[in-house]
C-alpha cells in the first residue's frame, strides 16, 4: 500500500471520526432511541426485533469506537476542539467491562442477541443507548440555547413540542387497552404535560402500565419545565455551561443571582427527587397492607409524583375515591404534604431552609463552641413572607369552610379523625393538586363557589402548580388597601412592593378573567345542556391547571375539549408569558408624555 493510499485512508477515518463526533452519534443515538419506543409500543415480528437489538448494539459499539479512537488521539498528544466527558468515560468503561464479562461468560439466554460473536444483554443494550442519547441530546440543548431566540417563545415551544411528543407516545398500540383517538391522546398529554388532571378517559383502565410510565414521565417533565431538564442534564454531563447559557436560563427560573442559576437548578431537581422519593416511601406504608408489593411500589411511586408536581393523575378508576383507599387518611395527609411542598414554590422552600440552617449553625456554635451569635441580617424574603402568610390564610378558610359546609354532607360517614383528615385534604387540594378523597358531584354549593375561588389563586410563584399564585392576589388585595387608605405606595413587612410587581399582578388577574370568561362562553356555546356551574367549575379548574371536576369532562363535545386543551396550556404556560412571546417589545422606552388623570369610579 502507497504512502499516498495510507493518507488518503487516514484523511477518510478523520472525517467520519469528525461527523461521529459533531452529528454523527446524536442521530445515530437518537434513530436507537426511537427503535425502543416503536419496540415498546408495538408488536413487532421476531425478526424485525432482532434487527432493533442488532442496531442497538451498532449504536454502543460506534460509541464505544469513537471514545477510543479519542482516547489514542489524546494519548498521541492530538488536540481535540471537544473534551472527552467524565460521563462519557463512565459509560465507555461500563460498557467495555459489561461487553468484556459476557465475551468470557456468555449466558446464552433467549433474552439475548449475538452478533460477531458477541454476547450482550439487551436490556443493558437499551439502558445504554438511552443514557447516550440523554447524553448526545444534552449537549445539543446547551448549543439550541445559543441561538438569538425569545426566551419566551422557546418556553412556549419547548411545552407544545413535549405535548405533541406525548400525544404520539400514548397513541402506541402498547400504550393504550384499546383504541385511543387523537382528541383523546391529545387532550390526555396535554393535561400531563400542563399537570392539570382532567381526564376524558380512564387511567386505570384504558392505559397499559407502558401508558401509566408515559403519562408520569410527562407529568415529573412538565411539573418542573423541560428547560429545567435540558439544562440540568446539560450541565451534569458536560460538567459546565457558557455564560450564554446561564443568561438564557435565567429567564426561567426565579434567581437573581447569574452565579447561582446553575446551582438554583441543580437544587430544584435534587429537591424534587428527594421529597417524591420520601413521599413514595411513606405512601408505600400506608397502602402495604392494601395491595400487593408490585403494585404498591408502582401506586406510591406513580402518586407521590403526581402529587408533588400537583397533577391530580391516579392509577385509580375514581382516585383517591375509590373505596379500597377512600379510608386510608395517613396516605391522605402524606399527599397532602406533597400537594403543599410542590405548591409553595423552590424559592421558598430553598429560603426556608437557608434559615433553618442558619438558625441551627447558630445554635450549635453558641451553645457547644461558646462562640457569639453571628447576625446575618433578613432572614426570610419579603416573597417568602407573602407566599407563607397567604397559603396559610386560605388554608385554614379553606378548611373551614369545607368542615361546616360538608360536616353532615360528603364527611357525614367519616368518624372524627377522617372529618378532619377530609377537611385537611379538601382545603389542599384544590390549590391545583386536582386529587378528591369525596364525591364532587355531591358538593354542596358553598364549597363549590369557594372551590372556584381557591382555584383560582392557585399555587406560588416557582411552583409546580397553576392557577393565578398567592403573591398575585397578595399584591392585588394589598393594592385596594393601600388606595382605600389613600397611600401612593404599597408597604408590608416593612418594605415597599415595586410598582412593576403592581402593575404584573392587574395585568395577571384581568388576563385570567379573560381567559377563563371565553372557555365559558364557548363551552357554553359548544354544550348548552351542560350546566353553567359545572361549565364555570370546569373552566376555572382547566386554567389554574387544577384537574377538579363536577364530572363532565368526558361528556364534552370534541369542540368543547379543544377549548379546555388551550385553556390548560394557556394556564400553565401563562398568558404573559404567551404575550411576550407574540408581541414585540418596545424599541426604546427614552421619553416621556405629559401625565394626566382619568376618572375612576
Amino acid at each position: 500500500m502507497s504512502h499516498l493510499d495510507l493518507t488518503k485512508i487516514i484523511s477518510s477515518l478523520n472525517q467520519a471520526i469528525k461527523w461521529m463526533l459533531g452529528s454523527g452519534l446524536f442521530i445515530t443515538s437518537l434513530l436507537a432511541f426511537v427503535s425502543i419506543i416503536i419496540e415498546a409500543g408495538f408488536k413487532l415480528p421476531f425478526h424485525i426485533v432482532i434487527i432493533m437489538h442488532i442496531w442497538y448494539f451498532l449504536c454502543v459499539t460506534a460509541f464505544l469506537f469513537v471514545i477510543l479512537v479519542r482516547i489514542i488521539m489524546k494519548l498521541f498528544g492530538r488536540t481535540e476542539k471537544r473534551r472527552i466527558l467524565y460521563s462519557e468515560y463512565f459509560l465507555f468503561v461500563v460498557i467495555s467491562v459489561l461487553l468484556t464479562m459476557n465475551i468470557l461468560i456468555p449466558a446464552g439466554q433467549v433474552s439475548e442477541v449475538t452478533f460477531a460473536n458477541v454476547v450482550t444483554d439487551v436490556v443493558f443494550l437499551r439502558f445504554s443507548v438511552i443514557l447516550l442519547f440523554i447524553i448526545e441530546l444534552s449537549k445539543k440543548s446547551l448549543r439550541f440555547q445559543r441561538l438569538d431566540l425569545n426566551p419566551a417563545l422557546l418556553f412556549i415551544g419547548s411545552f407544545l413540542l413535549l405535548i405533541l411528543i406525548g400525544t404520539a407516545l400514548l397513541m402506541l398500540p402498547r400504550a393504550t387497552t384499546e383504541h385511543l383517538s387523537i382528541l383523546e391522546a391529545l387532550f390526555t398529554s396535554t393535561s400531563a404535560v400542563c399537570v392539570t388532571g382532567l381526564i376524558v378517559v380512564d387511567t386505570a383502565t384504558r392505559f397499559t402500565h407502558f401508558g401509566q410510565l408515559i403519562i408520569l414521565i410527562l407529568i415529573q417533565v412538565g411539573g418542573l419545565g423541560i428547560m429545567t431538564f435540558t439544562t440540568f442534564f446539560g450541565f451534569f454531563f458536560k460538567g459546565a455551561s457558557s455564560y450564554q447559557n446561564t443568561l438564557f436560563i435565567k429567564e426561567f427560573i426565579n434567581e437573581s443571582k447569574i452565579s447561582e442559576i446553575l446551582n438554583t437548578i441543580i437544587k430544584v431537581v435534587v429537591v424534587t427527587l428527594v421529597i417524591e422519593a420520601i413521599g413514595a416511601v411513606f405512601i408505600y406504608f400506608s397502602v402495604a397492607d392494601t395491595f400487593d408489593t408490585s403494585q404498591a411500589v408502582w401506586y406510591a411511586v406513580f402518586h407521590s409524583i403526581s402529587a408533588f408536581c400537583n397533577a391530580g393523575f391516579s392509577t385509580m378508576s375514581n382516585g383517591l375515591y375509590e373505596p379500597i383507599v377512600r379510608f386510608q387518611y395517613g396516605m391522605q395527609i402524606i399527599i397532602a404534604c406533597l400537594i403543599f411542598f410542590g405548591s409553595i414554590g423552590f424559592p421558598v422552600i430553598f429560603d426556608i431552609y437557608k434559615s433553618l440552617k442558619y438558625y441551627v449553625v447558630n445554635k450549635y456554635l453558641f451553645l457547644i463552641k461558646d462562640k457569639p451569635y453571628a447576625h446575618r441580617g433578613r432572614h426570610l424574603t419579603i416573597h417568602t413572607k407573602m407566599v407563607l402568610a397567604t397559603t396559610a390564610i386560605l388554608l385554614i378558610v379553606g378548611f373551614f369552610v369545607f368542615y361546616i359546609a360538608e360536616y353532615d354532607n360528603t364527611l357525614s360517614e367519616l368518624p372524627w379523625y377522617g372529618k378532619f383528615a377530609g377537611a385537611v385534604f379538601g382545603a389542599v387540594t384544590p390549590r391545583t393538586a386536582g386529587f378528591n378523597t369525596v364525591d364532587m358531584a355531591s358538593l354542596s354549593a358553598v364549597v363549590v363557589l369557594i372551590y372556584l375561588f381557591l382555584m383560582w389563586i392557585g399555587a406560588s410563584p416557582g411552583s409546580t402548580g397553576g392557577g393565578l399564585k398567592t403573591t398575585t392576589f397578595a399584591v392585588a388585595i394589598l393594592n385596594v388597601l393601600s388606595i382605600s387608605k389613600q397611600k401612593d405606595r404599597i408597604e408590608i413587612f416593612r418594605r415597599e412592593i415595586t410598582n412593576e410587581s403592581v402593575r404584573k399582578a392587574f395585568s395577571v388577574v384581568l388576563l385570567s378573567l379573560l381567559v377563563i370568561g371565553t372557555s365559558v362562553v364557548l363551552v357554553v356555546l359548544f354544550n348548552p345542556d351542560i350546566p353553567l356551574l359545572s361549565v364555570i367549575f370546569e373552566c376555572f379548574s382547566a386554567f389554574s391547571t387544577v384537574g377538579l371536576s363536577l364530572g363532565i369532562t368526558g361528556d364534552l363535545s370534541d369542540a368543547s375539549k379543544v377549548v379546555i386543551i388551550i385553556t390548560m396550556f394557556l394556564g400553565r404556560v401563562g398568558t404573559l408569558t404567551l404575550l411576550a412571546a407574540l408581541i414585540a417589545s418596545a424599541k426604546t422606552q427614552s421619553y416621556r408624555y405629559p401625565s394626566e388623570n382619568v376618572f375612576v369610579t
